[in-house]
């Protein structure tokens, strides 16, 4: 079996992290709105948004931020609510739209009026018609042209100069106008005075609270000196100049009501968005650490309908590499009938057991994964005759049991281990001492029975020692320095030296089978601590297996760009299951006379350096497999460049 046969999944949850962060993101707007975590539930995440670096959408029909050249306190918050990219218009965008329409509607009413009454005989004069038609020609044409002055770039100079065309285009041809038609029919049976109101509104909601002002002022001194003509021509009143004062009085009302209203619009509206923007990130945060987390995560429906998944879900609910995107149907397929029945007694219930319940997937005989599954209900209930609804959504947590036996092993061996390198640690002083007095009493003359016993004694001792030894190296301490060595060399050289040690030949007819590569092969790991690995892994091989040729066998290849796969196989009985979950345990031993630390220690050495070992059977079942997944100089490159500073 060469290194390309190794399967892929050497570790599962590096397969797992590592396609997490190859694939692109499955969330964005290109996939189905239900596959989105929080469009499940009812919160939109697609809209483009200056996290995600999105345009605008398109351009308003007329642009509310055209006064900027005179912004003050209420126009700075709208401003900013127009320059901040939505989805939806602004306000003031609406407002000034329903402006522009209502224009249209007076200037074609204007002109309607001005003919109904020449009709019926009030014979209006020329001037009047001609600025009644005028007017509604403009109005109309900026209506039905709402891309009048709209500007792609807000904050250029150009930009600024379309706003104040736009500005005098609106309002300043209104106050012209309607002063103008106020003027010229002043005495007559229209009166176009109530028109001026419109101007002085628009000007207070979108201009600078100065240049309302300033309309309206200027607007109730028109008023004041048409009344004074009139009073002063015709003889009236001071009755007149005052309902003119009164008026320019409640324009000024209008336009500072108008300004404050506008003000506290902009700024609610930015904070509405602002609220949206952070619900947005949060989402998105959110949903990177979902689809990072090594827990299977899935919502699914009162239908069983999966409507998202994260990667992990879809390695679990698979035997061999990911299984399907959502959404999809729980329903249907053999292996998920359990899930099917447990999901389906949730969503009834709306109860589970916090701590969760085992649901076994069955895959194909004799393959099988069993899953931890806890249950999250969204809550959505609705009250019927008293009684709550079933749940309309639920998010199930799903976890490999074998990986939380694994963890919760891993745990009391670091324990474990740390008591035992404290209990090694003070064995060894009385432990010299014992050597020390015996080698003494070895020199003397005694019997030959004292002299056995002596030798007895002194072989305990190395033993203890040989135990004491190994312990200590694997005891926690400080993370040895990351180093770069050929691993092609260090395999050829100990495995040479292993093999004059014990006897063995090299070549052809061997006992010992090498399939080493020519290249070097630069590896992030210990001379030594390899050594020491490949040597337990020889002696384990050289133990088990049988005399013939080719019984032993060490191969050393590249696995991909990142890491390099070092194999020893040995062709000697399969190891069973009860064995195989204790394999690299400590003090487990299936001899009487074994320490049961050899390959604890392989493990221990490899986890150091960012590597892994495991115990494989080949699939036609005739040798044992013990792979070493180192990583290379090129990952610890990039590595190193990924948390270099910018």
């Amino acid at each position: 079996m060469s290194a390309s046969e190794h399967p892929a999944d050497v570790r599962h949850g590096e397969r797992r992290q590592g396609d997490r962060r190859r694939a692109p993101r499955e969330s964005g707007s290109s996939r189905l709105g239900d596959e989105s975590w929080f469009g499940v539930l009812g919160m939109a995440t697609g809209a483009p948004s200056q996290l995600d670096g999105g345009a605008a959408g398109p351009e308003s029909a007329l642009n509310a931020g055209w006064a900027g050249a005179a912004a003050d306190e209420h126009r700075a918050p709208a401003k900013r609510a127009h320059r901040h990219p939505d989805e939806q218009e602004s306000a003031l965008t609406r407002i000034f739209r329903t402006y522009a329409t209502a224009r249209a509607l007076i200037g074609a009413a204007m002109v309607a009026g001005v003919s109904v009454g020449s009709l019926m005989g009030a014979n209006p004069s020329v001037a009047l018609g001609l600025l009644c038609l005028g007017y509604a020609a403009q109005s109309i044409t900026m209506w039905l042209l709402p891309r009048f002055g709209a500007m792609s770039e807000p904050q250029s100079q150009d930009s600024a100069a379309r706003r104040r065309r736009q500005l005098f285009s609106t309002i300043g041809v209104d106050l012209l106008a309607f002063t103008a038609l106020h003027v010229l029919v002043s005495n007559g049976s229209l009166n176009f005075a109530a028109l001026l109101v419109l101007p002085v509104l628009m000007s207070g909601v979108l201009t600078s609270r100065l240049v309302s002002l300033a309309t309206a002022a200027g607007v109730a001194l028109v008023l004041l000196a048409v009344a004074w003509h009139e009073s002063a021509t015709e003889g009236g009143s001071a009755v007149m100049i005052m309902q003119a004062g009164l008026a320019g009085i409640g324009f000024f009302a209008i336009a500072l009501l108008a300004a404050e209203l506008a003000g506290r619009l902009a700024r609610e509206e930015v904070a509405a968005r602002g609220s949206m923007e952070l619900a947005r990130q949060q989402a998105r945060l959110n949903r990177l650490m979902i689809e990072e987390m090594a827990d299977g995560v899935l919502v699914v429906d009162g239908s069983l309908r999966v409507r998202a998944t994260n990667p992990a879900s879809r390695y679990l609910l698979s035997s061999q590499g990911q299984g399907p995107s959502a959404p999809f149907q729980l329903q249907g397929r053999p292996e998920w009938s359990a899930l099917c029945a447990a999901v389906r007694q949730a969503l009834s219930e709306s109860f589970w057991p916090e701590a969760g319940n085992d649901v076994v997937l069955h895959f194909a005989p004799g393959n099988t994964r069993t899953l931890r599954m806890r249950v999250r209900f969204t809550r959505r209930r609705s009250l019927q005759r008293g009684r709550a609804a079933s749940e309309e959504f639920c998010v199930l947590l799903l976890e490999d049991v074998r990986t939380a036996q694994a963890r919760l092993r891993q745990e009391k061996l670091a324990a474990m281990g740390r008591v035992s390198a404290g209990i090694a640690h003070e064995i060894r002083n009385p432990l010299s001492a014992i050597a020390q007095a015996n080698a003494l009493l070895m020199e003397d003359a005694l019997p030959e029975p004292q002299q056995r016993l002596l030798r007895m004694v002194a072989d305990n001792v190395a033993r203890l020692k040989r135990l004491v030894d190994e312990v200590m190296e694997v005891a926690p301490g400080t993370a040895p320095l990351a180093g770069v060595i050929d691993a092609s060399a260090v395999v050829a050289e100990a495995a040479a030296d292993w093999a004059r040690t014990n006897g063995l030949e090299t070549g052809a007819g061997s006992r010992l089978r090498l399939d080493l590569p020519t290249v070097p092969l630069r590896v992030v790991f210990d001379a030594e601590h390899l050594r020491r690995v490949l040597v337990n892994l020889l002696d384990n091989a050289k133990r088990h297996g049988s005399e013939a040729p080719d019984a032993i066998g060490v191969r050393l290849a590249a696995r991909d760009e990142g890491s390099v796969l070092l194999i020893v196989d040995s062709d000697g009985p399969p190891i069973t299951q009860e064995v195989e979950r204790y394999l690299f345990e400590p003090f487990f031993s299936t001899r009487s006379r074994g320490t049961g630390l050899g390959l604890y220690i392989c493990r221990e050495l490899c986890e150091r350096y960012g590597a892994s070992i495991e115990y494989r059977l080949r699939p036609d079942g005739l040798r044992n497999l013990f792979m070493v997944l180192m990583r290379r100089e090129s990952a610890l490159s990039a590595e190193s460049r990924a948390k270099a500073p910018a």
